[in-house]
């Protein structure tokens, strides 16, 4: 019979407490603190934020490309590592990602309702952002500045993967069921992730700020509606492609899209 002082996940709650703030140590509360610091150095640095730049896919190694790539393919790589890290942690428990909607056992539903998702919020995201930046709330965002080489668009295709992977398993799944198992409430769960979201994304700007605190919203609310991570996975995915590939193919050819 289990212990009926224990939280849902068979643990005490300072361990699962101590659990979650060490995940998010690791991944996306390093990045929300990280995003903060920029933040404030583009707010004391002279000239506007729309005048500054925030380049999300830059080269690590300007000139020799098999060395960039090594570097580029690194990154996307070990930023997953919190993902397999929360893998271990819901297997411990006796679940696994299928805890959180995370496998294959629905690919067509996730890969239909992820798309219409991201159909829905990339034409409103862009808006928001191209307002944002026009009324000086937000930096220049810069999806790439990768250069011209064969790798360029397959590496910006993994990039958007693992970005999706990375926010959607942590902030979503793996955050709201261990809020749940700390006793929080549902709207206290859906602040904290919503919140967190849009912290680690301050480095953009207020605007970055406030559209990405919306998007939790609704990721949360969809993931508590069909119990799985793949869709919001999918459409994650989805935005980041068409944001950074499309960048890369129109930067500098058509008028309505800044560019530094």
């Amino acid at each position: 019979m289990r212990d009926a002082s224990l939280p849902p996940g068979g643990l005490p709650r300072k361990v699962l407490r101590s659990e979650t703030l060490i995940v998010l140590a690791l991944s996306l509360g390093a990045s929300a603190l990280s995003s903060l610091i920029s933040f404030i150095g583009s707010l004391t640095r002279p000239g506007s934020l729309k005048e500054q730049a925030a380049t999300l896919n830059g080269s690590y190694a300007p000139g020799r490309p098999w060395l960039d790539l090594s570097w580029q393919l690194f990154g996307i790589a070990s930023a997953l590592v919190p993902v397999v890290l929360v893998a271990h942690l819901l297997l411990r428990e006796g679940v696994g990602l299928r805890a959180i909607g995370f496998d294959r056992t629905r690919p067509w539903p996730d890969l239909g309702r992820g798309a219409l998702v991201a159909a829905g919020i990339g034409s409103a995201g862009l808006a928001f952002y191209l307002a944002a930046r026009a009324s000086g709330f937000n930096l220049t965002v810069v999806p790439e500045s990768l250069p011209e080489v064969w790798w360029k668009y397959p590496v910006l295709i993994l990039s958007a993967v693992q970005n999706s992977v990375l926010e959607e398993v942590i902030v979503v799944g793996y955050l709201l069921r261990r809020l749940g198992q700390l006793g929080w409430t549902p709207m206290a769960a859906l602040v904290a992730s919503s919140v967190l979201r849009g912290s680690y994304h301050l480095y953009q700007g207020i605007g970055g700020f406030i559209g990405n605190v919306v998007m939790g919203v609704v990721f949360v609310l969809l993931y508590r509606r069909w119990g799985r991570v793949g869709p919001l996975v999918v459409a994650h995915a989805l935005l980041d492609i068409v944001a950074f590939v499309g960048y890369g193919l129109l930067a500098g050819k058509v008028g309505w899209l800044p560019t530094v």
